[in-house]
């Protein structure tokens, strides 16, 4: 078995404050993938800077106090990565990841991006640059016999039942209809890398499970969410997939971020 779970934390150091770290220590996941870091290994809390049970991986924003993603494991890495190549993103904090035996997870953090402006153009950039390296990982872990798990915030709702108001947010960013086209590609094992959403793979009828809520009214209450934060897993991999899940908070007050996490167990045999 591996358990792995990935959350954006919306600051670690916020989030430590309110309950991260309790989380961290009672959880039971193997992996952890973490987003929106917004901080520098040096600027971590000391429950943080030193982890004994982990092996942490930290790619910071080079941008101070943006983005910034992480991959903690209990087992030692047999490689590790920063970036995916690109020379525009890979010291933006919004990829990283880890080699262990059999298995290649990454951490990421897609843009957020905002009709009509530049970050909107950025995410486009992001997506048909990272597009690239979903097919190459796959191909080269394929080649030495390895699967491949990219957990993360995509920033993407894929269709009408991963999100509560989907008719209001047909024109905004993280539901236009050429963002979900490319997650399709993502998920297309003909003319895309073939990758499987293992949350929808288990739940093909749910709403949601959501992942995202917004902090303005009552959204967390209400579960008016987006479900934005995946585990996208190699065929095989996802095959092996018994459980996967939110772990939503339960009350609002007893919420360490706005996003919550989300976790998949994996019989690898």
């Amino acid at each position: 078995m591996i358990v792995v779970t990935t959350v954006n934390v919306n600051g670690i150091r916020a989030a430590a404050k309110k309950g991260f770290v309790e989380w961290l220590s009672a959880t039971e996941a193997d992996v952890v993938c973490l987003q929106e870091v917004r901080a520098e290994a040096d600027q971590l809390p000391p429950e943080l800077s030193r982890l004994p049970d982990w092996h942490a991986v930290w790619a910071p924003a080079a941008a101070k106090g943006r983005a910034g993603v992480a991959v903690l494991s209990r087992a030692e890495p047999t490689r590790t990565q920063i970036g995916f190549g690109s020379e525009e993103f890979d010291n933006s904090g919004r990829y990283a990841e880890i080699d262990l035996p059999g298995l290649t997870v990454a951490s990421l953090y897609l843009p957020s991006g905002e009709v009509g402006t530049e970050r909107q153009e950025e995410k486009e950039r992001f997506m048909a640059e990272f597009l690239v390296h979903l097919a190459a990982l796959r191909t080269r872990a394929a080649a030495d016999g390895r699967e491949v798990l990219v957990c993360g915030d995509w920033n993407i709702a894929h269709q009408q039942a991963d999100l509560k108001n989907w008719k209001a947010n047909q024109k905004a960013s993280g539901f236009l209809p050429e963002e979900r086209a490319w997650l399709t590609q993502v998920l297309d094992e003909t003319s895309g890398p073939g990758y499987v959403d293992t949350v929808r793979r288990l739940h093909p009828d749910q709403e949601g499970p959501y992942s995202w809520w917004s902090y303005r009214g009552r959204a967390f209450d209400n579960d008016s969410g987006w479900r934005i934060d995946y585990l996208m897993a190699s065929q095989n991999l996802a095959d092996s997939c018994t459980r996967a899940y939110v772990e939503r908070a339960a009350s609002h007050a007893e919420r360490w971020s706005d996003h919550a996490p989300v976790t998949a167990v994996f019989d690898i045999g």
